[in-house]
């Protein structure tokens, strides 16, 4: 028997241009009136997040890849874990020594010297949603941002249109964070600014969605057998190896489908989530 369900947003219940088709909107009704809790796991931020929470009847949030997680029917925040101001200032100095664009996340902002990459992907996604949930605030010099206004950084992004994987192994070897390196390109080119890049997502050591969800399954005395989860990316296995139900969608990373229990004859844009939940829980 699923008590929970958790679930990424992009790729997963929502499609590459920030839309869910109304199958998969009548799926997360459909577990919301069989009052089975859904959580919604996702690398974003919860102002940037909180308006597609709401329309999915959410009762949960894992943000920031497990930086955070909040009640959505209260507003209560569960846990929160941010970066500390040195594991800030090493990755900035590593990013500016190779002259990478780098961005963070706040509860309620992202700041950045340039939209250009994730931060201009949430800029175009928020602007045509009209969501109101979050400020972009684009500073002369991100450090002396930080120096001065002290801000509680949940998530760090740095993004290059060449490839991260020689700079995410030098953060590794001098930081003890999380350091996740997603590859934009060909087919998960990022189609909602027409770009093909490369980012490493930066977020406090010991942290991810299985962590987060781990805590929540306690907080809500949940067993992970009864856990489905469902996810296309690379920061989604851990979470899918941790639950009873590991569900991936047709159009998934590769090294997603290996792990996953069951992959959907459908994408995401063919409302795979909802194929999955009619498979699992109704």
């Amino acid at each position: 028997m699923i008590r929970l369900v958790a679930t990424d947003l992009d790729g997963t219940l929502v499609d590459h241009n920030n839309f869910i088709s109304i199958d998969n909107l009548n799926a997360t009704k459909a577990i919301y009136e069989k009052n089975i809790n859904l959580a919604i796991c996702t690398g974003k931020t919860y102002s940037i997040s909180k308006d597609i929470c709401n329309k999915c009847n959410a009762s949960y949030g894992i943000f920031g890849n497990g930086t955070q997680i909040i009640n959505l029917e209260t507003g209560e925040e569960i846990y929160s874990h941010s970066l500390t101001p040195s594991d800030f200032s090493l990755c900035y100095d590593i990013a500016k020594k190779h002259k990478l664009h780098i961005h963070f996340y706040t509860d309620n902002s992202v700041v950045s010297e340039e939209l250009k990459y994730m931060d201009l992907r949430n800029f175009t996604i928020s602007k045509k949603n009209q969501s109101n949930g979050i400020t972009f605030n684009i500073v002369d010099n991100i450090k002396n941002f930080v120096d001065i206004n002290k801000p509680k950084i949940f998530k760090l992004i740095i993004s290059s249109d060449s490839t991260l994987i020689n700079v995410q192994t030098e953060l590794s070897q001098k930081l003890n964070l999380n350091f996740n390196l997603v590859q934009k390109r060909g087919k998960y080119k990022d189609f909602v600014i027409n770009k093909e890049y490369d980012y490493i997502d930066i977020t406090p050591a010991n942290l991810g969605k299985a962590t987060a969800l781990s805590y929540l399954s306690n907080f809500l005395s949940v067993n992970t057998s009864e856990i489905m989860a469902i996810g296309d990316n690379k920061n989604d296995i851990d979470m899918l190896k941790l639950s009873g139900i590991s569900v991936t969608l047709a159009d998934s990373y590769d090294e997603v489908k290996q792990i996953a229990s069951y992959t959907t004859k459908n994408s995401v844009a063919e409302s795979g989530f909802a194929e999955a939940v009619q498979k699992f829980v109704l």
